[in-house]
């Protein structure tokens, strides 16, 4: 079975498709502003290009991993999720407190979806 890669570097590659599900790499904020309703905003704009760059949209997404930096943040995060996430298409989620790679980031969300 192939396996396309997508915008691969040494360390990963943006996206994977394989069998007929493509994998993420962790989604950040297009710019680190302090709020997390924008970071989580922009992120999942970032998720929407990706989908659409392989074929697949959001009512495709099988899973969802979110990271945020404090659980405080969560109900501000879930209200821009919930109102990004077609009803009826809610995939299987995560959602943990994380140390993030860079200070200022708030959100990181990895996707699995099908193409």
């Amino acid at each position: 079975m192939e396996i396309k890669r997508y915008e691969t570097k040494k360390r990963m590659s943006r996206a994977v498709v394989h069998n007929g599900t493509v994998y993420f790499c962790g989604q950040v904020a297009k710019e680190y502003v302090d709020d997390i309703k924008e970071q989580t905003r922009t992120t999942l704009e970032k998720v929407d290009e990706l989908l659409e760059s392989v074929g697949s949209d959001r009512t495709k997404i099988l899973s969802a991993t979110v990271y945020i930096k404090d659980m405080s943040l969560f109900a501000d995060m879930n209200e821009i999720w919930d109102n990004w996430v077609p009803e009826g298409h809610a995939p299987a989620r995560a959602c943990v407190e994380a140390k993030m790679a860079r200070e200022e980031i708030l959100v990181e969300v990895s996707v699995v979806a099908a193409v």
